[in-house]
């Protein structure tokens, strides 16, 4: 029988202000246990909530970046079940009436053969709520302890429709999701600190099947390569269990990285069994038509447009402009170069070239690249006129690079640089080149073409470099043709 998979999923995004969603503590990342706890979050007697404004207007952002509806109008309810790191033993969240509703995202998606084509995934909603606080094991032995730090930290809760047909799906979908979210500022992704997981909900159904399977979720995958294994081992479970005479059970499940699998961990909860009330602590979030169109005004371009605009105004290709626009900090370092220069294919080559290889070897960030895009440029636009030759252009980056200078045409000079393009000049040291090997000169009109090469290579040693290349190359063709 052949197997169709469906998939949806819901992506927890931690918004990124300053302090809590419904308190004034602060919800930095990595500080003392229960440091970042103010008695909202403690959920003390007589303590009530206070809805942070950034978090309202970070999500107002994300639904026009989708193209949803953002709610003039929605509701927080009380979401009700114990966990010992949920101190009020409800989460304040969002039901029936959610911020955004609807919208969808468009992305790629990688085959195994390396192909890749385009999908578009509808989304059900995003909602607002709090998170809880963590477990913490091993501290003291044989106990588990709470940190409360995270309880009450933002978050985005994106759901999609199920309408993705396979684990490469969902990994493209996450992975454009996770780009959008930390382009429009709105959270800054980072997934070893938890600020964006994923839960897949997950089933299977006979192909051409119109009803649902059971479905399980697979819950806090916090990297794209889990998530891809986790799916992929759960869809061969359930394959597995039906084709075994079995039913497959809604639950809730964790995936086991070390072991390669997923486990229960309990019944899956539906709606009625969280009992959801309207949080009588909170009153309806309002939010005007003014202040939409006022968030508006202050979002970035988004990727797709930016895309379509740079292959448009500088002629780039498809690979070209999704590498340098794969982060909002590229494409903005990228499109200050390419405007400051006068070659702008040469600044796609840069910065795909020695910029981003640079940033890799040395695990650094775009945003803390050593070389601004107006140092970049101006190496670029000295190595066009014919000041400097490509090695030179190399030896300046690196020299920036390794914080030696600053100044491009400073270095110039300090390093000695500067490329000869007298005629008169070259041409003395090409016969000189040429008289001290004639051997060279026979096997190269001889139909030996590696020779000229050689004979390139020893004009330019003989210049230490400073030869402009393409000069080089024109008077030694003409004086061996003579």
């Amino acid at each position: 029988m052949e197997w169709e998979v469906v998939i949806g999923l819901e992506t927890h995004v931690q918004l990124s202000t300053k302090s809590k969603i419904f308190s004034g503590a602060s919800a930095a990342f990595g500080a003392e246990p229960n440091t970042h706890a103010c008695p909202v979050d403690l959920a003390l007697p007589g303590c009530l909530p206070v809805l942070n404004e950034g978090a309202v207007e970070r999500a107002i952002k994300f639904g026009l970046a989708i193209g949803a509806k953002v709610a003039n109008k929605s509701v927080f309810a009380r979401k009700n079940y114990f966990y010992p790191d949920l101190p009020k033993g409800y989460q304040i969240s969002q039901f029936e009436h959610p911020v955004v509703i609807g919208g969808s995202l468009t992305f790629s998606v990688e085959n195994a053969d390396g192909t890749s084509y385009t999908k578009t995934v509808n989304l059900t909603r995003a909602h607002l709520e709090e998170d809880a606080g963590k477990s913490v094991h091993g501290v003291v032995h044989g106990k588990t302890g709470i940190d409360l730090n995270r309880a009450g930290t933002p978050l985005l809760e994106i759901v999609t429709e199920p309408e993705m047909r396979s684990a490469a799906e969902a990994v493209g979908y996450a992975k454009a999701l996770h780009d959008l979210v930390v382009w429009i500022g709105i959270s800054d992704g980072d997934m070893q600190k938890g600020n964006f997981r994923c839960d897949a909900n997950v089933s299977i159904r006979p192909k051409g099947q119109k009803e649902f399977g059971t479905r399980t979720e697979i819950k806090n995958l916090n990297s794209f390569k889990f998530l891809q294994a986790a799916i992929e081992y759960e869809v061969r479970r359930q394959i597995e269990v039906i084709t075994e005479g079995g039913k497959v059970v809604q639950a809730t499940r964790l995936y086991d990285p070390d072991r390669d699998e997923t486990r229960e961990m309990r019944s899956k909860e539906d709606s009625m069994d969280y009992r959801y009330f309207p949080d009588p602590d909170l009153l309806p979030l309002i939010i005007s038509d003014e202040w939409i169109e006022e968030t508006k005004k202050g979002m970035p371009e988004l990727p797709h447009a930016m895309r379509e605009r740079l292959q448009k105004e500088m002629d780039l290709s498809e690979a070209d402009t999704q590498q340098l626009t794969s982060s909002r900090e590229l494409a903005v370092y990228f499109e200050t170069t390419a405007n400051a220069v006068k070659d702008k294919k040469a600044a796609v080559n840069w910065i795909r070239g020695e910029v981003l290889s640079q940033l890799n070897a040395t695990e650094t960030d775009i945003s803390e690249c050593p070389v601004s895009a107006l140092q970049l440029a101006a190496i670029i636009n000295k190595m066009t006129d014919g000041t400097i030759n490509q090695k030179g252009a190399r030896t300046i980056f690196t020299a920036i690079w390794e914080k030696k200078g600053d100044d491009v045409d400073a270095l110039i000079e300090s390093l000695g640089l500067k490329q000869i393009s007298d005629t008169g000049a070259i041409e003395a040291i090409v016969d000189s080149v040429l008289a001290a090997n004639e051997k060279m000169v026979q096997e190269y009109r001889s139909g030996k073409e590696k020779a000229f090469n050689a004979l390139v290579g020893q004009t330019m040693r003989a210049t230490k470099g400073k030869a402009n290349p393409a000069q080089v190359n024109a008077i030694l063709k003409k004086k061996l043709l003579a």
